[in-house]
This record gives C-alpha cells, structure tokens and sequence, in this order.
C-alpha cells in the first residue's frame, strides 16, 4: 500500500517549468575511478591514474561521463586500438569489468565519451598487474670446470628466477643461516649485469665441505597487494650431477599404418633423478590417444600423419638439461603423378617417329629409401637397354620420380607402359600408372565455343563457363579467376618437373566450371588452362571467359524516416549508386499505392527527386522510389511522419535527489528536446513511472503551454518515492500528430546530496560510498569493506570484526596499514557538498562511528572544509581529532559544526609506525541542530570558545514543578564575578511511560508522562515544562487520541548588589494540542489548537 499511495501523491505534486538558456548542450567530460578491491592508486603526471591490482583478482573500472546529451562511451586498451574480444559488450558500457584478470591484460586502457558535441573526450589509467610466481633454483658450472659430478675445488653456481610484477627481492639461505654479500670470503651474492632484477646469483667458490648443504630461495616482492613470499630449495652434495637419457629404441622407427608404437626413454645419470617428458618439434601436441608414463610414450594405431619426430626431455634442474629425439616413419605411398615430355631438340609439341620421347613418374614414399620402381609395357616387364633408358632419382628425395627414355622412337614403341611403385618391405599397396603412347597421342588443345566467351547472367542464377579441350591423354583442366592467377610461364626447361598447382584453383577433366547463386562480385574473367600434370609437360594451353553478372540498380537511402510539420514544403531525393546494365533506368514514385510520377533516368543523371510544396496530414506515410533496369528494381523508402524526436535525459543535474521525508526521496528530472522544431509544437509530455521489479506503470500527462525552443531545460520534480526502491522512468512527447519517441532512464536511490540539508546518513553500505569520494591529493585511499569478505590473509590484532552494528555482512571503510604504506601517510575521505543556502551559520551535528584498534594506530582527524568566494578557494578547519590505540570495539564521535558556506567532511586517517594501525569508520550522520549528549572523549569540537574566565558550577538548582511552575529559584547564591557565561547550556529530561492493560476485549490503554526541563543561563534563562499525555484505545472505531500540554517559561536575571541572582518571569506561553476520531471510519482529524500567552513579573530576593 505504500508504494501505491505514494505514487498517487506524486501524480498531485509535481510541477514542470523551462529554464530558458542555450548553455545546456555541452561536449563530454571524463573521469576514470575504480570500484573494485585496488591494491593502491596513485597519480602519475596528473592526468593519469596508476591503478594496481592483484593477479586473479577482478578489475571493475567506471567511466564517470558529463555531457548533454548522454556521451557515449567506448573501452579500449592502447590508443587508437580495440577491445582484445571482438563483439565484447563491456567495450560500451560505463563500467569495464574483467573478472580474474591475468598478467597480460595489465596495460593501458582508455574511455572515450562522445556526443556528437565538440571533440570526444578521453582518458586514460593505466592498470599494473602484480603477481609472484615460484622461484626456481638452477645449478651450473663455469664451463672450464664442467664435469660429470660436482666435485670439490670446483666453482659452482646456484641461480633463483622468479616471474613477478613489481621486480622481486631474492634472499639467500643455507640451512638456517642467511647468506649476504661478504659475510663468507667463499660466497659471492651478484645480480648479472645483462639481467639486472631477473635473477640472483649464488657463487660458491671452490666448492668446500660446509657448502654442501640444504639452499633456500626466498623470493619477496615487499608484501605488495598482500603477496606472500614464496620459497624454493635445492639440496646441493657430492653426488649432484646433471641428467644424462637413453631412448630404447635409438633408431628411426618404421612402422605399418594401425600398428602400436612404444618410445621408452630412461635416465643414465643424474641427481637430484630428473623428470622425463616428450615432445613434438615446434611446439606440436603429441598424437590424440597416446599415453605417456615415466618416460614411456605409447602411441596406439599410429596414422601417416603421427610420423616424424619425438623428443625426449631429461631435466633436474643441474645443467642445461637433456634432450635424445628419433623419428617415427609411418608406411605408405601418395600422390601419384605423370607427364609426357615431346623431344626438347625441336620445336614442335607433338610426338614423331624418330624422335626422343620421356615418360615420367612420381610418387611421394615414407621412407623415401624404400621406394622402388618397375616399368612394363603392355603387361610385360621392361628392363633398361641403349633405346629404352630407365633412370630413378636420389632415393634420399622426396618424392621420388622415375624417368622412361625412348631414343628413336619406332612404330614397334607403341603402346601401353605402366610405371609401378611399390615398397621394399611391403606395408603398404602398389600404385600404378598406365601412359599411351601411339599415333593418337596428341599434345593438348584448348579453345572456348562459339558465342561463350561472354556469358551474362543475372544475380542469383547458376551459370557454367565451359572451354573445349582435346587430347591425348587427356589433360587436368585448371579454372581461375584472371585477376587473382598469373599466366604461365612461356617457356618449361627441358626435362624439367612441372610447377606445383596453385591449391586455390579448380580441377576438373570436363573443361566445365560451374557457379551457383552468382552474385555481382562474381562478375570479372576467368581463365581455363591445362595442367602440366598427368599430360604434356608443355607450355600450358589457357583461354579466357568474360563473365558478367548483371543485378538490379543499387540506391540510397534504402530507409530514412522523415519528420515534419504541417504545411511545411521538403523534398526527397533518390540516389543511383551502381547499376548493371547501367541504362537505360526508369524511376516511378509511389505514396502507399497512389502513383505520384514516373519518368527515365537521362545519361548525366544519378538521382531522382520528388517534390512536397505544403504537408497536409494525407501527406503523411511511406513514400517508394523504384529504380529499375532490364534485371530488376531497387527501392528507396521515405517514411514521412510528424511524430517528435525523443526527449533528451539531463544527467548533470546538480542535487538532483534529495530526501524530503524518512522513507521517501525525491528526484528533480530534467531533460531537452531533440529537434523541438523539426515538427509540430509539443504539446505535453506522457510520464510513465514504474518501480524496478514491477510491471505496473503509472502514467501523468505534463502540458506544455508555450513552445520549446532547442537547448532549453526543462524540469518536474517527482516526489514521495520510496527509499531504497529504483524507479523506471519513461518521457513521450505529445505533438498534434500524436505521440512522439519516447525516452526512458533509471532513477536509483542513493544517498542524497541535499541542498537545503537538514539530515544526511551513511553506513556505507552503497558501493558508490554515498557520493563519498577519495582526496586525489591524499598518499593513499580509504577502502569499502566488510568482515564476511575479509582476506584470510588479513593483518591480526587490528581493525574492527564486524561493522558498527556487530553485523558481518555490514560495510564500513578502513585505512589498510599494510605495506607499502609508510608512518605518515594520509587518506582523505571527502563528503558530498552540502549547500547551506540561506542557513549559512545554522549548527550542524556530526556524528560517527570509529574503530581504532592496534598498537601502531595513528590518527583519525575530522575537518570542516568551506567553500570561498571564488569557486576554487577552500579553507579547512579541525572540528575533531583522535590517536592511539582505543581497544577493540566502536566509539561514537559527536561534534558540533557551525559552516557559514557551502561545506564538505573531511575524515583523514594517518598511519602509524607499523601495519597493526588499521582506522574504521562506519555510520556518519550530519544532522542540522546541536548534538545531544556528546561522548566525553571528544578532543576538538568546533563550537564557540569559551571566554577565558572560567566560573566554578557549585550551584545546585533545585526544580520543583507543581501543576504549571512559573517561578525559578536559585539555592545557592552565587558571588559577584560568578556570572556563568552566554549560551551555556545544561539539558536535563526524565521520561516516565507505564503501560495498563484493562481487561476489557480488544482494549488498550497506554499513558505516557513526559518532562522535559531546559535552562539557558545567562542574560536569559528559559524553562520548557512539556507534559506529554497520550492515551491510547484500540477499539472498534475508536483511534488514538493525544493530548499534549507545553508551558515555556522566559526568565531574565539581574544581579543585585548583595550578590543575589534575581529571577523575573517575563512571558508564558501554552498550547494544547487534541486529536480524537471524527468519522466512523475512524480517521483521526486536529479538533482543535488554541494557545494562551500570560505576562507576570516577580522578584525574588
């Protein structure tokens, strides 16, 4: 219910008005901060932040933007680069976050706002990951003194690297002992000159007894961002060796396809025993399925493709390591190839009794040596002779080829000759290669057909380039596209192999190319040529194929929505971009289906525009323009409407959300209007108002009375929302054409900055700090915290368990001692500027909560800074100051501020000499009037000084209130000069409640007393005697009724000559207040306020 009524209270209560000024646009601004756990921030250069954070950890960086209107916002790492993950949204959002973030992604990184407003806006902050990895330790010897052992008299070398980011700090230990630099004439402790801060060296010169021994590395980087030291050993003795290995079989292994293949590496020396690994060259993952186990490597069903070669990896950390590699050779024959060569002493292509002619043969073998040939003619076997000469290449090629010879070639040569490759050993199939060679065999001839060496085919369609090619044998067909494949070479050396084919050209025997689904880009000319391949090895034969693709005009816009308003005149215009054929064109205008005008496209011409004198409201809708040619039509679309632009978000507001009562805020909404010119006049705007997680609007509609020029605020306040709830707003503006485009943003609740403050709390229980903001200028940051969170790495004996409710899941902020905070350093925590407005000099209460726990606590100082006359003049004042240890639970601080301007709270904690100094404050509260009932251990309070002379308090006041009192009287007489002081004030109150119940069925009665005496000493002394009656019945109809009495007594003092304080009652004033039901329904209205005012003047003496 509550929600509802105060969503129909603020349908009543809002207001809408214009701020008449052209300022309002403005080019965007930036600001990087972090929300997320930081190891330290610090400036750099002043225009960057140095943001460190931990490896693993989660980096969450806001991009703070103003603007108007509303920047858009861009994440990029380096300038001028991308995100590292195309298509991240996180790259347009304010907020970059990057969950587990690793080393590599440390770097650079910028936010660039912008609206269209000026020059982008950008900033950058750079993010440092730290991280340590383990230290490893490595021994070596001086290359003079290498030996199989580490014996004595010989030089040795121990070396500790660790990965790490700051540059880590290496400690060296033997034993228990620390090692430094000149403490044993037989140690040496050095960085390396090519490596400085990688690495540190322990020497060990001319190894002696003691020096056998346990070694510890311990690698530090300084407790930063809270990394633990990290430790390696090594046990260095007489039998420390480097490793030596032997692989079983040492041999290259040839093995069937399918067949199981075992690798067995072992150790022939070594200490500490070395860890044994296989590898593949290059980085190559082992084969799927293969299993390796104490240096055994077993690969079941090995394929052609696991051959090659394996390393095995020895390594104990004591030398350079190991390594033994041998190859696995898998069985088999591939790709099978011929060619014919024409005798290479004439001019002519084509082959001639009496002349020489070359079969040739390739094949690709593993292993190459086991490769063998055998020539056959007609089936029959073919032995080498003076005419018929049979040579093979190298055996250690690859691929090997075969060449047939035939010198003087005869009629009786003709026939079949078969080139046959086999392995030695078998495992694998023959391959065979049957060649003609007769009267018919023929070099080959390629030509295109009639009438198709231009082929035009419409987008979309499935065309075939075709080229004839005879022959015998008759020859690979290789398409490509002229543009992307070079022609071939004039000339083929004699004898020589053919050039490899270029993998992306087509194969095919048929001269046939076929395209599917042809698009524009597919238009060009193609080249068909024949391959040196399984044919002649001559100058290839080619012939080209024009292809073109003709497709429908190309125009723009292929959308654009226009708007306007009545009886204004525009134009629309239709460009032509690319068309095939390009003429002729023709053009028709449509609106819906009404015809407006056709016409041609003359050959200067590449638009069409139509023509709109006066807008009337039939000229509202979807205008067509229709561009056509011989293979179709393209359409530009105009949609004209006169519905108004959005209404633009004004995010800059200054104290946009205040808080008007306890459980409601309100919220100042301002926004512009896009284009308020471009159609009719707006009307009113539609408010529609939703809470977040609801699916209920609440609408409002806002008149407009005069038009709204550009660049002009305007502003409506909405009230009695209810805290802590989210609100959706959405804003459609209202033309006579009907509704516009609407906007929508969300209002969250957070803690307000109040312009005319009159309370302000904040348990910090919001990440955004309740607009608490870190001083730039301080050495280190207050940090957001909460016990169920806490590291289990956190210093002891310091900082609070729980925040100041006792609750773990609460938040608090804290300073963090650790290092690499020094004894000195300052973090500054800066509140929201609070506008005293026309209470300038009003007492304000200050109010918090403080943990200081620890023997190295420091201070906790509190300031009142007040804004000058000029916008960048500030002063600051102490109103609160606290050091040293204060046991291990919260305080409360209270301290009266008295601000004459503009005001912010400054809480600043200084570090201690040590890490056990951790600060926490937690519920800070800034409420307007006098503190009441301070604590007694505050040190500064910013109240008025009091006069130098002090007066000893040995009166006792004895109050008698009988009925209405109207009289004060003073027990003991007070001595001349014992005058107290102005506006020294002592409050005293008793309150007294007793509950009766009756017995009476649904009846309750309560009755509350309630006294309250307050005496101001001075030049006047004023007594308020308040009786507080309320009786309460719940009943049938029957509410509550309250009844309450206040008497005010003003006394003025005068000092007679005796000494004695004489008292006069001046005035006095009561008021009686009554509430009883007034209806049936039982709703409770004010009967009646009447007030009377008496004058009397006594004295007493």
């Amino acid at each position: 219910m509550g929600p509802l009524v105060a969503l129909i209270v603020w349908l009543a209560s809002g207001f809408v008005h214009g701020v008449h000024a052209q300022g309002v646009y403005a080019p965007p601004t930036v600001r990087i901060v972090h929300s997320g756990p930081a190891c330290d921030v610090e400036e750099e250069r002043q225009s960057e932040r140095v943001y460190t954070i931990r490896e693993g950890e989660t980096l969450e960086l806001v991009c703070l933007v103003t603007g108007h209107p509303r920047p858009q916002v861009r994440w990029t790492k380096t300038a001028g680069g991308s995100w590292e993950r195309q298509g991240d949204s996180r790259a347009h959002n304010d907020t970059l976050k990057i969950e587990s973030i690793g080393r590599h992604q440390g770097g650079r990184y910028y936010c660039k706002a912008d609206n269209g407003i000026g020059t982008p806006a950008i900033r950058s902050i750079r993010v440092d990951v730290y991280f340590l990895d383990e230290p490893l330790i490595t021994v070596h010897q001086s290359a003079g003194d290498a030996k199989d052992r580490f014996y004595a008299e010989r030089t040795v070398f121990l070396r500790c690297v660790a990965a790490s980011n700051p540059p880590v700090a290496y400690t060296w230990r033997r034993g228990r002992q620390a090692l430094s630099q000149g403490a044993d004439a037989g140690v040496d402790i050095y960085e390396p000159f090519f490596t400085p801060g990688e690495t540190k060296i322990l020497k060990l010169k001319n190894l002696r007894p003691q020096d056998y021994a346990n070694y510890t590395c311990v690698a530090s980087v300084r407790n930063a961002c809270d990394i633990a030291d990290k430790m390696a050993h090594f046990s260095l003795s007489n039998r420390t060796a480097p490793p030596s290995v032997e692989l079983l079989p040492d041999d290259p292994l040839v093995v069937d396809p399918g067949r199981t293949v075992t690798l067995v590496c072992v150790t022939s020396g070594g200490e500490p025993p070395p860890a044994l690994r296989w590898v593949r060259p290059g980085g190559e993952a082992l084969p799927e399925g293969s299993v390796t186990e104490a240096g055994t490597l077993t690969i079941p069903a090995v394929a052609v493709d696991d051959g090659g070669a394996y390393s095995c990896l020895a390594d104990n950390n004591v030398g350079g390591g190991a390594r033994k590699s041998t190859d696995i050779l898998v069985r088999g024959l591939r790709k099978a190839r011929f060619w014919i060569t024409p005798d290479p002493y004439h001019d002519d292509d084509r082959i001639r009794i009496g002349r020489e002619v070359k079969i040739s043969c390739q094949v690709e073998a593993t292993p190459p040596e086991e490769l063998q040939f055998g020539w056959m003619k007609n089936g029959r076997p073919l032995r080498s002779s003076e005419r018929m000469v049979i040579t093979h290449t190298d055996a250690e090629m690859s691929p090997g080829v075969t060449n047939l010879d035939i010198i003087d070639l005869k009629f009786t040569d003709f026939g079949t000759y078969t080139c046959a490759a086999s392995l030695r050993d078998g495992g694998s199939p023959e391959i065979s290669i049957d060649v003609n060679i007769s009267s018919t065999t023929v070099p080959p001839e390629l030509t295109v057909p009639r009438g198709r060496s231009r082929i035009v085919a419409r987008e979309g369609d499935t065309v075939e380039l075709r080229c004839l090619v005879s022959g015998k044998p008759k020859p690979v067909i290789l398409w490509s596209r002229a543009e992307d494949a070079p022609e071939a070479a004039d000339e083929v050396p004699a004898g020589a192999p053919p050039a490899t084919e270029d993998a992306a050209q087509t194969e095919g025997y048929d001269g046939i190319l076929r395209l599917a689904d042809v698009t524009r880009e597919m238009g060009g000319t193609y080249r068909c040529r024949t391959s040196q391949y399984n044919g002649f090895n001559v100058k290839p034969r080619q012939a080209l194929v024009q292809l073109a693709v003709q497709f429908p005009p190309a125009v723009e816009p292929a959308f654009s929505e226009v708007r306007q308003a009545l009886g204004r005149a525009f134009a629309l215009t239709c460009r032509l971009l690319r068309a095939h054929p390009a003429r002729p064109l023709r053009y028709e205008w449509k609106l819906g289906s009404r015809l407006l005008t056709v016409g041609r496209f003359d050959e200067q011409s590449d638009d069409t525009r139509y023509q709109v004198r006066a807008l009337n409201r039939e000229g509202y809708g979807e205008y067509t323009c229709d561009i056509s040619n011989d293979a179709g039509a393209g359409r530009c679309t105009f949609l004209v409407t006169g519905k108004a632009y959005p209404p633009e978000f004004y995010y800059d507001t200054r104290g946009a959300l205040w808080q008007n009562r306890p459980r409601s805020y309100g919220f100042k909404l301002q926004w512009t209007q896009m284009e308020p010119a471009g159609v009719d006049r707006i009307l009113a705007y539609r408010l529609g108002i939703r809470q977040v997680g609801q699916g209920r609007w609440w609408e409002q509609e806002i008149p407009v009375e005069a038009g709204i020029r550009k660049g002009e605020l305007l502003t409506y306040n909405l009230t009695q929302l209810v805290k802590p709830e989210s609100y959706l707003v959405r804003l459609t503006p209202i033309t006579r054409y009907g509704e516009g485009d609407a906007t929508e943003r969300i209002i969250a609740y957070s803690a307000p900055v109040n312009p005319h403050l009159r309370e302000f709390q904040c348990a910090f229980e919001d990440e955004t700090l309740c607009l608490f903001s870190q001083d730039k200028s301080d050495d280190f940051d207050w940090t957001r915290h909460s016990a169920a969170s806490r590291d289990t790495k956190y210093t002891p004996n310091t900082g609070p368990g729980a925040d100041r409710r006792g609750s773990k899941q609460g938040h608090y902020v804290y300073i963090e001692t650790s290092r690499p905070r020094m004894e000195g350093d300052q973090a500054r925590l800066l509140s929201p500027t609070f506008n005293a407005g026309s209470k300038s000099g009003a007492t304000y209460c200050l109010a918090f909560y403080y943990h200081m726990y620890g023997k190295h606590i420091g201070a906790l100082n509190a300031f009142l800074r007040q804004k000058g006359a000029a916008a960048s003049e500030a002063s600051e004042a102490s109103v609160w100051s606290l050091s040293g240890n204060q046991g291990d639970r919260w305080r409360r601080a209270a301290v009266d501020v008295h601000p004459s301007a503009d005001f912010q709270v400054v809480l600043e904690g200084v570090r201690g000499a040590g890490i056990e100094g951790d600060i926490a404050v937690d519920d800070v509260t800034i409420q307007e009037g006098r503190c009441q009932d301070p604590p007694s251990n505050n040190l500064i309070s910013h109240a008025p000084p009091r006069r130098p002379a002090l007066w000893l308090l040995r009166v006792a006041l004895s109050l008698t209130l009988i009925g209405r009192q109207r009289y004060l009287e003073t027990a003991t007489p007070l001595t001349p000069g014992d005058l107290p002081p102005p506006r020294t004030t002592v409050s005293l109150s008793n309150l007294m409640t007793a509950k009766k119940a009756r017995a009476r069925s649904r009846t309750r009665t309560h009755h509350t007393h309630e006294n309250t005496h307050t005496h101001t000493h001075g030049d006047k002394l004023t007594l308020t005697h308040t009786n507080l009656n309320t009786q309460t019945k719940r009943h049938r109809r029957t509410c509550w009724r309250t009844q309450k009495h206040t008497h005010t007594h003003t006394h003025r003092s005068r000092r007679s000559p005796c000494g004695v304080l004489s008292v006069f009652v001046v005035s006095e004033s009561v008021r009686h207040d009554t509430q009883v039901p007034s209806d049936r329904a039982g709703v409770c209205r004010r009967r009646g306020d009447w007030g009377r005012t008496s004058r009397r003047r006594e004295r007493r003496g």
